[in-house]
């Protein structure tokens, strides 16, 4: 399948993950596990939206380069010269 494909049965899957959720949350009152359900559901359409804007070549995130980790030691206990006492 292509990409848009697979994208279109993930959020055809999300609506029916969150229609379900629904059903289940009206024999709930309005509780901090109901409002979590929500949350979780609108995290993954969103997670799905930020997603489509990565590259499809890396597969997952991107290798990091020399160049992120270069300053790596500038902060916190343990960077050069640096002793802890």
């Amino acid at each position: 399948m292509s990409l848009e494909q697979d994208l279109a049965d993930a959020r055809r899957a999300v609506d029916d993950l969150e229609h379900a959720c629904l059903m289940v949350s009206r024999h709930f009152q309005d509780t901090v596990d109901a409002r979590r359900l929500r949350v979780d559901v609108s995290r993954l359409r969103e997670d799905l939206t930020l997603l489509c804007g990565a590259s499809p070549a890396y597969g997952h995130a991107r290798p990091a380069t020399f160049a992120f980790w270069s300053d790596a030691d500038d902060e916190g206990v343990g960077g050069s010269g640096r002793t802890v006492r």
